[in-house]
């Protein structure tokens, strides 16, 4: 009778620990697979030294200066550059400065979630183990093209302008690259807002980017990357519409 009860506990132990365990080898895999997609991508430390990338996403062209916080975008005329940590910044329209301080703020603003964003379609796979980043693999699958893959689950707290957004991430077996994403508006969504491609891979300076976002549904690609070595000031800061580096 002792022996039965003390099994019976025990049962009733591993059935309580079962989903924190779980978890926990849910987020141990996460950061492993994590881990493999940073060096197949170039490494950490490249990362951190890659200080200037530029690309045209959706018909918009933005120079970012990762070392000193600075960001610059374009849409035909109109322009700004701000600095990510203060949100402080210029706006230009047809080479002329915007200096109103209501119609300046609400560009500043605009641009300030324009670089959250854009770059997120750019370099989301550097970002996987940011702080308030919670990583999960959720299990193994294959992509629309049919590639086998490991599946991470992004969620976010408290960080980023929607905090409420959750990601699938397929990493592929083979490649250690990660070659789809799937957007969810919420974190309880069903079905996602769209799943999409992350490939064509190149090599910019010492760190891989991918270009192709397409989908069986639509076309979609960044053009114009670039991660040169230098940016002058005069390029970063212009009124008026530079030539793509």
């Amino acid at each position: 009778m002792a022996s039965h009860k003390l099994l019976k506990s025990l049962l009733c132990l591993f059935l309580l620990t079962l989903p924190l365990w779980t978890a926990s080898a849910q987020q141990s895999d996460a950061k492993a697979i994590a881990d493999k997609v940073m060096k197949n991508m170039g490494g950490q430390k490249n990362w951190n030294n890659t200080r200037y990338l530029a690309w045209t996403f959706n018909d918009q062209y933005q120079i970012w200066d990762k070392a000193q916080n600075r960001f610059r975008w374009e849409k035909d005329s109109l322009i700004a550059v701000i600095d990510t940590q203060t949100k402080d910044g210029k706006v230009y329209v047809a080479g002329q400065e915007i200096v109103e301080p209501a119609e300046k703020q609400k560009m500043l603003d605009r641009a300030y979630a324009l670089w959250i964003n854009n770059s997120y379609w750019l370099v989301m796979p550097f970002k996987l183990q940011d702080p308030g980043v919670a990583l999960k693999h959720v299990g193994e699958g294959e992509t629309i093209d049919g590639a086998k893959a490991d599946i991470l689950q992004m969620t976010f707290e408290e960080v980023g302008l929607t905090p409420q957004n959750k990601y699938h991430v397929w990493v592929d077996r083979d490649k250690g690259l990660v070659t789809q994403w799937a957007f969810f508006r919420k974190f309880d969504d069903a079905e996602p807002a769209f799943t999409r491609r992350w490939s064509n891979y190149q090599d910019y300076g010492k760190i891989k980017l991918a270009s192709d976002r397409s989908n069986p549904q639509s076309d979609f690609e960044l053009f114009h990357i670039a991660a040169p070595a230098n940016v002058p000031d005069k390029v970063f800061n212009s009124p008026v519409p530079v030539e793509k580096l």
